[in-house]
């Protein structure tokens, strides 16, 4: 595994073996040096061609020493057509960087997007945003922000299938249902939790309301964050994979980030 094999994935917190990309000489703290691993390649929304496409380096990176196991890498990814994402990635090593074959991971990925270039919002539409805040969150250490950005994203999602199955959201005093009584309702209608933990819909609220009303310290919201994650995509799946509820949506423009 080549370096730009894990720079055109998503960061995670486990370490990766790729091959040595630096030689055997340290580099010091603010020098550069040109390495050839491969292009990164990832995924953005491009305005010019009104489709999802794939953003790609040159061959050639340059790396800034930090220290002895960190460097800074920072480049430009283009779009066939020109458009352009400026991203920035900070490298750790589970030791000492240089060398024949390093454990590395993505400690931080920042970019800077071109007025061309959006995030790749195709799948899941407006909520893809969210999802990317909740992941930048998680990588920068903030367990307690990723969390509130998954629950925000499970009540916006019963919230519009709600809307779009025609289940009121109000009481008939005007109130707003309580969340547990609207999943319950949603769920019961269209099946919107995965049927693997289909008895614990609203277990999944709690988890995440805990960590935002303090329950869990960042250490423990960061270690079960990427669960949670992986439970907050399987409902998005759900209702991507049913059509009718997708029709419906796509009608009242929230796949277009129109009002809700």
């Amino acid at each position: 595994m080549r370096l730009s094999d894990i720079l055109s994935k998503p960061p995670t917190l486990a370490f990766k073996q790729v091959e040595g990309f630096l030689g055997e000489k340290y580099l010091a703290a603010g020098k550069q040096r040109k390495v050839q691993t491969g292009k990164i390649a990832l995924n953005y929304y491009c305005k010019n061609c009104t489709d999802v496409r794939t953003f790609s380096s040159s061959e050639e990176l340059y790396c800034i020493g930090v220290n002895e196991h960190l460097v800074s890498i920072d480049c430009v990814l283009n779009c066939h057509c020109g458009a352009s994402v400026q991203i920035w990635f900070l490298v750790d090593c589970d030791g000492a960087i240089c060398g024949r074959a390093p454990d590395i991971r993505i400690l931080k990925r920042s970019e800077k997007l071109s007025n061309a270039a959006l995030l790749d919002k195709e799948r899941y539409g407006e909520l893809s945003e969210l999802l990317e805040k909740a992941q930048r969150a998680y990588r920068d250490g903030l367990g307690a922000g990723a969390m509130v950005y998954l629950r925000k994203i499970f009540e916006q999602i019963t919230e519009q299938t709600a809307k779009a199955a025609g289940i009121p959201y109000v009481n008939g005093n005007g109130k707003r249902k309580p969340f547990k009584v609207l999943l319950e309702e949603v769920d019961r209608q269209c099946s919107i939790i995965p049927r693997e933990f289909s008895a614990n819909g609203y277990r999944l609220f709690g988890e995440l309301s805990d960590v935002v009303h303090g329950g869990y310290n960042e250490e423990l919201a960061l270690l079960k964050y990427e669960s949670l994650h992986r439970l907050i995509i399987g409902v998005l799946d759900n209702v991507n994979n049913n059509n009718e509820l997708m029709t419906a949506i796509g009608s009242l423009g929230w796949n277009d980030g129109g009002e809700r």
